[in-house]
Parts: C-alpha cells; structure tokens; sequence
C-alpha cells in the first residue's frame, strides 16, 4: 500500500475519531446523570487515544494535519442531541459505534491494536444506555428509562393493529377490484378467499423467517460474546464496569461487581448477553411458529371484514356493508395506532380511513376499466 493511500485513510480515521471526541464531550455536559455523564466522559477519553494514534501515524509519514473546524456531521448530531436530549440520537450513535468496529475489523493497524474491540465495546455499552434497565437510575432519569418500556409494549400493539390493517386493507382493494370489474358474486367470494390465504400465507411465511434468523443471530452474537470472555476478558470486564456505572453503581462497587461476575463465566455471559446484546439468552427473540401463526391469523382477521358480508347477503347488500365494516374497523384502525403515537384519535382514525379508502377506490376504477374493455 502506497503512501498517499495510507495517509487517506489515516486522515479519515483521525477525523472520525475527533468527530466522536467532540460528540461525547458534548454529551457529557448535556447529560443530567452524573454516572452516565462520566461514562461518556471516558468514552471521549479512549476515543481521543484512537485519535492520538491516527494522529501519529499521520506525523510519523510527514503529513501535517491540517486544523479544519468539526465536520457538519458531527456537528449536526451535537445539535440534534442539545435540541432534542442525548437518548434521541442513541439509536444512531449506537449504530455508528458498531460500523466503525466493523470498518475497524477490516483495517489491519486497527485490528493489531484491538482499537475495533473498543469501538464494539462502546456500542454495547451505548446500547445497555439505552436499553436502560432501571435499577440505580433515579428521578428524571427513571422516567425516562420506563417511557421506552412503554414502547416496548406498544410495539407489539402496533404490530398486531398493523397486522390486521394489512390483511384489511389488501382484501377490501382486491374485491373492490373485482366489483369494479362487475363479476358475479360466487366470483367475488372466491377472490375474496384466494386474497385472504395467499396474504396471510405470505405473511406467516415472512414472519417466520424474520424471527427465525433474528434467533439465529442472537445466538450467533452470543457465540461471538463468549468467545471475547475466553480471549479478551479485561476488556469484557470493563465493558461489565462501564454498563454498571451507567445503571447507577459507584465505580468501586461497579469494578468488584465486574470483578466477581468474571469468576464466573457462565453468569458473566448471561449478564453481558442480557445487559450489553439486550438478549434474553431463555427466549432469543421470541418462537418463529408463534409469530407465524399469529401473523396468519392477524392478517385473516383483517381480510375477512370485506368478505364476510358476500357470504351472508346478496350482491348489492354484500358490497354496500363490505365497505361500511371496511370503512369503520379503517377507523378503529387507526385510532388504536394513535393510543401508541400520543397524536389525535380522530386524525389518526380519518388518515387511515381515507387512505384505506382510496386504495379502494384505485382499485375499483382499474377493475371497472379493464371490465369494459374486456367486455367490448
């Protein structure tokens, strides 16, 4: 590798570094917690040694580092964290964390100075933050920390309404197509009824492989942290020390708490899988066949609202209260999805109406198109 290579890439490193010197710095003075302002605080002080040694590598080729002010990426993340508090660019920072540990895996001079454990090390941490467990963690903070607890909840509510949103608001679009299209009833019900299983079986099958390869790769991360415990195990115990000073712990008792854990391999993986991977190491992420099977079932729910009223009524009936459930249970809908996002119950029920609506009406016009064309 030439030099001028070399010096690119150093330069880019030591940037980045900077970058997050100054982001943490700036989180540590925003934070209200004093043991998550001083976990910060450290994070800035490992991340400016990375720094210093991009830093010298630079100077050791001759390169003078030129003085630039802060690039406006990091510059915009500070502002966004002192406009909207730390624990609203987390998730990003986490993220950031984690690719710079993999960018860092893939560098050789990173890799022989293990600057990519320490970067993975940070974005465990960052994540035990702001899985925020509660204990230790006071006032302000607690409350904070049980607001995403709630979401956590509302996740699931959200993914059930969701569920039978989509099995509603697909059936109701694919009759209305066929209505539009003026074919008979025993036509309608059997479209009807072929929209409802191919959905519902297509959402079982994706449902399943998206929890399915979400166990895969908790138990894979688990492997992964097991492995660090039997090969880096100061640094898994400072990892330990960290997460446990962000919960609350003084140092001291953070540093024998770490210290006591590692004695013991078995509790210290179930405690970094749960704290660090935020993974229950008894569940992996929750059955792949529940999932599936409540998916299904979900999206049939949905589905059968338009249908039903063709196998209770005759045509005309079936079509005018098929829309008037449709158009209803849309509402409902949407109000649930609005218990979750705190906006206005009626606003979020007439959004989802006119939106499922629409759909319809499309589908409607194109069926009702292709039917007279066909027909003439």
């Amino acid at each position: 590798m030439n030099s001028r290579t070399k010096i690119k890439r150093y330069e880019r490193n030591f940037k980045d570094e900077t970058g997050s010197v100054a982001l943490y710095q700036a989180l540590a003075k925003m934070e209200s917690n004093a043991k998550i302002a001083e976990v910060f605080q450290r994070i800035a002080q490992q991340e400016q040694r990375h720094a210093d040694i991009w830093k010298h590598k630079l100077e050791t080729l001759g390169w003078a580092i030129p003085h630039k002010p802060l690039e406006f990426r990091w510059r915009l993340i500070i502002w966004l964290a002192k406009r909207f508090g730390p624990a609203f660019i987390l998730p990003a920072l986490t993220e950031m964390e984690y690719n710079g540990s993999r960018r860092y895996q893939q560098d050789p001079e990173a890799r022989d100075g293990e600057l990519f454990v320490q970067e993975h090390s940070h974005a465990r941490v960052l994540r035990a933050i702001g899985k925020g467990a509660e204990e230790g963690i006071e006032g302000s903070e607690l409350a904070r920390m049980e607001g995403r607890h709630h979401a956590i909840g509302g996740n699931v509510l959200r993914a059930s309404v969701l569920g039978a949103n989509d099995g509603l608001v697909s059936n109701v679009s694919l009759i209305m197509g066929v209505v539009g299209a003026n074919f008979s009833e025993q036509t309608i019900i059997i479209t009807g009824l072929a929209g409802l299983l191919a959905g519902a079986g297509s959402m079982a099958m994706g449902e399943w492989i998206s929890v399915q390869s979400s166990r895969e790769l908790s138990q894979r991360q688990i492997d992964i942290e097991s492995d660090e415990i039997d090969e880096m195990p100061e640094e898994e115990q400072e990892e330990m020390v960290l997460i446990f000073e962000a919960k609350g712990l003084k140092k001291e008792d953070a540093q024998n708490l770490a210290k006591e854990l590692m004695s013991d391999k078995h509790r210290a993986l179930d405690t970094l899988t749960r704290e660090e991977l935020g993974i229950d190491p008894e569940k992996l992420g929750g059955t792949a066949w529940e999932a599936a099977i409540s998916s299904f079932l979900l999206f049939v729910f949905g589905a059968s609202i338009p249908l039903i009223p063709f196998a209770i009524f005759d045509k005309q009936l079936a079509i005018f209260s098929g829309i008037l459930f449709s158009a209803l249970m849309l509402f409902v809908f949407g109000a649930a999805v609005a218990l979750i996002t705190g906006r206005s119950i009626f606003y979020s029920g007439f959004r989802q109406l006119l939106l499922g609506l629409a759909a319809a009406t499309i589908t409607y016009g194109t069926g009702r198109f292709l039917g007279i064309t066909v027909l003439n």
